[in-house]
């Protein structure tokens, strides 16, 4: 009997860019590339937690084009953040139907960052909206996610694409996502300076570290604000646009992984 290579898909952080993502999955999907594993980082962990429930993509792309600021935003008295998340939390209890990890469809792990550890997490375990909740908690802007001692902020911090957490995971083949980063030409309020200070840092930390991945889908997506979750199509447009340009790479390295058992 045949072993495939079991495939992961690693999702990176972006925040709007995000629905990208979405493009992605749709893709794969049409192609038939299974996703074994999933593992995703701030925006990436939320489409990733909604895909590894059950939701299926079509009704995830409607709620991208129907989902509006204030079914999300929390404004609180700026003590830790100026959004406190509670609502986040709420939507997505109810999307993922308030699952635990081990309820999932499909394998997933979230990445988030300690600030007391100074180190990134892999959340595998627990209820999945919570853990979501901590990997999008952008420093500053969301209020950070206390729990079992840690001080939890936005997995893309220190992990913008967690390709080796699916590793971890048990991946074979790693597909990853990268959103790319925002050049801002005009920094007119804090959230602006707050955003593109994590553009800065995250370009100059990839840089660094590179990717653990064997194919990294890069939409185009540099002019998009991250702020402004009022592009769906155009970003879901480019997920699978450049998704279906590595096909045949992703193809290729399968069909060798494949021989290779």
């Amino acid at each position: 009997m045949e072993v495939r290579p079991k495939i992961g898909l690693a999702l990176g952080s972006g925040a709007a860019k995000g629905y990208a993502h979405i493009g992605v999955i749709k893709v794969l999907e049409k192609h038939g590339i299974p996703i074994d594993v999933i593992t995703g980082s701030s925006i990436g962990s939320l489409i990733g937690a909604l895909y590894a429930a059950g939701v299926k993509v079509n009704y995830i792309e409607s709620l991208a084009y129907h989902i509006k600021r204030r079914h999300f935003v929390d404004l609180t008295f700026p003590k830790v953040g100026f959004i406190a998340g509670n609502k986040v939390e709420e939507m997505l209890r109810l999307l993922t139907r308030n699952r635990n990890f081990d309820e999932l469809s499909i394998p997933l792990g979230v990445v988030a960052t300690d600030l007391k550890s100074k180190k990134l997490v892999l959340l595998r375990e627990g209820n999945v909206a919570t853990a979501v909740r901590a990997s999008i908690a952008i420093p500053g802007i969301f209020s950070p996610v206390r729990t079992d001692g840690m001080v939890l902020v936005d997995g893309g911090v220190l992990e913008r694409v967690p390709g080796r957490e699916a590793r971890e995971m048990g991946a074979d083949v790693v597909i990853g996502v990268e959103l790319g980063f925002t050049a801002r030409s005009a920094l007119s309020n804090i959230y602006d300076i707050l955003l593109q200070t994590f553009e800065v840092m995250g370009q100059e930390i990839q840089s660094l570290k590179g990717y653990d991945c064997d194919v990294l889908i890069r939409p185009n997506l540099e002019n998009v604000n991250p702020l402004a979750f009022s592009e769906p199509e155009r970003c879901i447009r480019e997920g699978m646009r450049a998704t279906e340009a590595v096909l045949p790479q992703i193809f290729t390295i399968l069909e060798r992984r494949d021989g290779a058992k």
